[in-house]
């Protein structure tokens, strides 16, 4: 059996190097290096009980918790296994027959698609522009005639971007919503990664919307991987769309539970935005220095390198994959390149780790 593509599979690691998980640092997977907050492991003790009972299908703590945060009804959320049940869930809802994917980006967009035996169609960010979120060209596409373009039925745009750590700002994907709108498409806008940018987010004025779903997740920000927890936001009608498609009891309790505890907590927000705000600069930095790699910005919690022309991206992670490192060979993602990788920002001592393995990789070749 082969490891998955999406990274975060350090049990699959683990076998394979014969090394306990937790002598493995996982750069693969972007989770908050914080883990947990205090709260979480407090609200899971006291609630012991609830794995005695089935889990609430509708997840109504959690929704009604969700609600107040976005100021907005808890019939307009839909909670799921995580948002890719929900990514999954979304073609046949809402009956997308040509998926236009705002890329290079995650994977599971398309093998949703796949699974429904729909079409995708995808415009790229330019390596030269930074990888730029080509907003300005989805909205010329969508503007052809061609009979491909008017099949077109939604479009998917991860904001902040993964693995490029691009975001675009508020105000134009909004614009993008006006024209979804009038053209009677669906907009479906991933702010997984958008905990740690917030000025970024449409959240706040999605109700002005009929036609745009929002997803997001307690996997990477509130550090929850293993619990799976993820929410969209949309319209009532579109939110029983969804919920029509999910299997019952779909979260489970204690899912629920952490993700309640989590969101109660203000400190803990406070203080993973400044780590991350704080840390991310520092190893921007110490990765440019490395020779010959190209090192982009990023609004998320991992960095997107691009490593010197003679070294492939999988070649590097599996020089590092016997020292306990996993990185996340991009070499296979439409739209990058053979040299490009994606590293999680992790705590400042496992950071310098990789760094320093790095250093010693590309320059005693």
């Amino acid at each position: 059996m082969k490891a998955n593509g999406h990274g975060g599979d350090v049990y699959f690691a683990s076998r394979e190097l014969g090394r306990d998980v937790e002598r493995l640092i996982d750069f693969s997977a972007s989770i908050n290096p914080l883990g947990p907050s205090s709260q979480v492991w407090k609200a899971l003790s006291k609630a012991r009980i609830a794995l005695q009972h089935y889990p609430d299908p509708a997840c109504r703590d959690l929704r009604q918790v969700l609600a107040m945060r976005w100021h907005c009804s808890p019939e307009e959320i839909v909670v799921g296994n995580g948002s890719t049940e929900l990514i999954h869930v979304l073609p046949s809802a809402l009956d997308i027959r040509n998926l236009l994917i705002v890329g290079p980006t995650f994977s599971e967009y398309a093998s949703a698609m796949s699974l429904v035996g729909g079409r995708v169609t995808t415009i790229c960010a330019e390596r030269h522009q930074g990888y730029r979120p080509p907003l300005e060209g989805v909205v010329a596409l969508l503007s052809r005639r061609k009979r491909t373009y008017r099949d077109i039925g939604a479009v998917l745009l991860c904001n902040p971007n993964s693995p490029t750590g691009q975001a675009c700002d508020a105000e134009s994907v909004l614009d993008l919503a006006r024209l979804a709108q009038r053209r009677g498409l669906w907009l479906v806008v991933d702010e997984t990664f958008a905990d740690y940018c917030e000025e970024r987010s449409i959240l706040p004025k999605r109700s002005l919307f009929s036609r745009v779903v929002v997803l997001r997740s307690f996997t990477k920000f509130y550090g929850l991987p293993g619990l799976r927890v993820g929410y969209a936001v949309a319209a009532p009608a579109v939110v029983e769309r969804l919920r029509s498609r999910m299997p019952p009891w779909s979260v489970n309790a204690m899912g629920q539970v952490a993700a309640v505890a989590a969101l109660n907590d203000a400190a803990y927000v406070g203080r993973s935005l400044s780590f991350m705000r704080n840390e991310r600069a520092r190893f921007i930095a110490r990765l440019a220095r490395l020779p010959g790699c190209n090192v982009f910005p990023s609004q998320a919690n991992f960095v997107l390198v691009e490593l010197p022309h003679r070294w492939g991206a999988s070649a590097v992670a599996e020089k590092l994959r016997p020292e306990g490192l996993l990185i996340r060979d991009c070499s296979s993602v439409s739209g990058l390149n053979t040299h490009s990788i994606r590293v999680a920002v992790r705590t400042r001592r496992e950071n310098d780790r990789l760094v320093t393995a790095l250093s010693k990789l590309l320059v005693h070749r």
